[in-house]
């Protein structure tokens, strides 16, 4: 019986970051758990998120053939049972890295435009790491946000009724809080024995969301 596969699309422009770190953690936790892992990391394959001519939707023609780096993609989805990007949470919404991924690759033809969507069926965890305190209200709106976008906007209208949206909150492990006239704090950096207490932190929640969702 041949494993499922699961694509984690890691979206950050620093290979040193935590974002990288936390989709190496995923990669490793979905392995665990009997995948076969494919991951993405935008960056370090050079993927432009700029949209192209040649990638621009044609809807005259719902079968055409995209540039080869998209239609790569485009396979790499299809082979996925399981999709997972991981990434920063920029201004509410995910960043140009990721979003210039799914205007490219989750084409009309391929990801949408058709009475049964290739992508029925898979399952889809949008994992973000965030800046603000999850205390914030703040916070609040901001997964509201996320959701409606990320779980119904793209997962959902793509015919991937199977998705969920997490958020590492405190993820830069400097508290920030916008009160209610919006007013930003922001606390102080950590350093040593406390930065590597937080990052396993981190990766202790990213590996809860992970099982809470391969548990569904």
């Amino acid at each position: 019986m041949t494993a499922p596969t699961a694509l984690v699309v890691v979206s950050h422009h620093r290979p040193d970051s935590l974002t990288v770190h936390i989709g190496d953690q995923v990669a490793a936790r979905l392995k665990a758990a009997g995948y076969e892992i494919d991951l993405i990391d935008l960056r370090a394959e050079g993927f432009d998120p700029r949209m192209t001519e040649a990638d621009q939707p044609d809807w005259n023609d719902r079968d055409k053939v995209y540039s080869p780096e998209v239609q790569s993609h485009m396979d790499r989805i299809l082979a996925a049972d399981v999709i997972v990007p991981v990434f920063p949470v920029y201004w509410n919404s995910a960043p140009a890295l990721l979003k210039g991924w799914i205007d490219r690759v989750w084409n009309y033809g391929f990801a949408y435009g058709r009475s049964r969507p290739r992508l029925a069926g898979k399952r889809m965890l949008w994992l973000g790491l965030a800046g603000a305190n999850e205390g914030d209200d703040f916070s609040v709106w901001m997964r509201e946000t996320l959701d409606r976008v990320l779980r119904e906007g793209i997962s959902f209208y793509n015919g991937i009724t199977d998705s969920a949206v997490e958020i590492l909150f405190d993820a830069e492990g400097e508290p920030q809080y916008v009160d209610a006239n919006g007013n930003f704090t922001k606390g102080e950096p950590l350093t040593g024995d406390q930065r590597a207490a937080h990052y396993a932190e981190m990766d202790r929640l990213a590996a809860g969301h992970v099982e809470k969702f391969l548990a569904l």
